[in-house]
């Protein structure tokens, strides 16, 4: 009887690995492939040859090529998700404490939570026309500005239930020590508040530096070519008569290092807040 149980334990993990690793293999598939297609050619590429002669003929084009925009949107993109996770962190954090710790009645604290719940979930793509209308009337089409405060809009409910949920869970009794001791407001929330959320600032300044990075319909609506970011700078290899697949497949690769290495970084700052917001 017990070799039994012990047999079908196993066989059960067994099975689980097994699904997990089928499972893993879905999700990374793809990338392996556009990672592998980025060393082709679009000839190679396309006659789907097994074995082929790696190349850096895409990449030379993508970074070297005179008439390649693809450095400059690479830079536009770490410049806007830069700006949109400090202004993010900042107002959220903000918010945060004045939501936890001010006296404000507990109906408007539920209605502005739901509230940008309800905005996280609306569509990006319903607001562009009405962004796109409000910029150009005060000149701020096709600029960085009027794209990081789209991005900041986009991204700020996120940042409010995160940091909120950290913040509430700050002891009042470290702060109600520091005002004996003659501490203001900005100085509990950059002595206390800061430090002791590191892990809720870490968690939301990843996600929102990767959502912002990946972002595409308002940045492709919001943007020209001066100030494109790297998911428009990628769709634009696909013309109306080519599609440049490996020179596609190149920048979707380099397109993924930045990510790559916050998730690397930060995975258990992330599963962390993540667990904590399914805890409340």
């Amino acid at each position: 009887m017990i070799v039994q149980r012990r047999s079908g334990a196993a066989a059960r993990r067994l099975a689980m690995r097994a699904a997990l690793l089928a499972a893993a293999l879905v999700i990374v598939g793809p990338f392996l492939w556009i990672a592998v297609a980025s060393f082709r050619t679009q000839i190679s590429l396309m006659m789907g040859e097994v074995l082929f002669t790696p190349t850096l003929m895409n990449f030379d084009e993508l970074l070297f090529s005179k008439s390649s925009d693809y450095a400059a949107n690479y830079l536009n993109s770490l410049l806007v998700a830069s700006l949109v996770t400090l202004i993010v962190l900042a107002i959220s954090t903000l918010a945060a404490y004045s939501l936890a710790r001010l006296a404000w009645p507990r109906w408007v604290v539920h209605l502005l939570l739901l509230w940008a719940l309800a905005f996280q979930m609306v569509p990006a793509i319903t607001l562009v026309g009405a962004w796109f209308s409000m910029l150009r009337a005060v000149g701020l089409d096709s600029s960085y500005t009027g794209l990081v405060l789209a991005h900041v809009a986009l991204n700020l409910p996120m940042g409010l239930w995160m940091m909120t949920i950290y913040v509430r869970d700050i002891p009042m009794e470290l702060e109600e020590a520091a005002r004996l001791d003659g501490a203001t407001t900005p100085a509990i929330l950059w002595r206390i508040v800061v430090p002791l959320s590191r892990a809720g600032l870490a968690a939301t300044a990843i996600l929102v530096f990767i959502f912002s990075w990946n972002e595409f319909a308002v940045a492709l609506n919001l943007t020209s070519r001066r100030t494109a970011t790297i998911p428009v700078a990628v769709a634009n290899f696909a013309q109306e008569y080519v599609i440049k697949h490996t020179a596609m497949a190149a920048a979707a690769t380099l397109a993924l290092i930045p990510a790559l290495v916050l998730l690397l970084a930060g995975q258990r700052y992330i599963v962390k807040g993540l667990m904590a917001g399914a805890s409340k």
